[in-house]
Parts: structure tokens; C-alpha cells; sequence
């Protein structure tokens, strides 16, 4: 069975970088715990992909636990609204 962790462990997990280090680990660890695949969204995209890209898109310089929240509003946003 496959470790789902949360924002917090993440962030937590990836402290030790920064800048955009920190944001690749994170986004990392959101693309191996994704199970985008098992829950198509209409069987057009990877969520967890769609919701990176989102979050770059804001061009706001967040790191850390704020990025992680930022990546999980924009995959509750996507899945609830899709």
C-alpha cells in the first residue's frame, strides 16, 4: 500500500532545501503519491500535473508548507470543479 503524506509531512520532508530545490522536492513528492490516473478527472489529465502548473502560474514566490497548501487547494479545486 502506498504512503499518502500529508502537506505538513511534506514541507517537513523538505526543509533542509531552498528556493527552487525546495519547490522540486516538493513537487516531487506530489508526483509520486499522485493516483491521478486511478480517478480521471473525464480521462483528460494528470491533476497533480495541472495543479503544478497552476501554482507556477501565480508567480508569487512562496516555498515550504505555503507552496504545499497552494498545491493542494489548486487539486481540490480541480477535482471539485471539473
Amino acid at each position: 500500500m502506498k504512503t499518502i503524506l500529508t502537506a505538513e509531512q511534506i514541507a517537513d520532508k523538505t526543509d533542509s532545501t531552498n528556493g527552487i530545490a525546495n519547490l522540486r522536492a516538493i513537487n516531487k513528492f506530489y508526483r509520486m503519491q499522485d493516483e491521478s490516473n486511478l480517478y480521471p478527472v473525464n480521462g483528460k489529465f494528470n491533476v497533480t500535473e495541472r495543479a503544478i502548473r497552476r501554482a507556477r502560474r501565480l508567480g508569487m514566490a512562496i516555498y515550504g508548507l505555503e507552496y504545499c497548501y497552494a498545491l493542494e487547494h489548486e487539486i481540490s479545486d480541480i477535482v471539485n470543479h471539473c
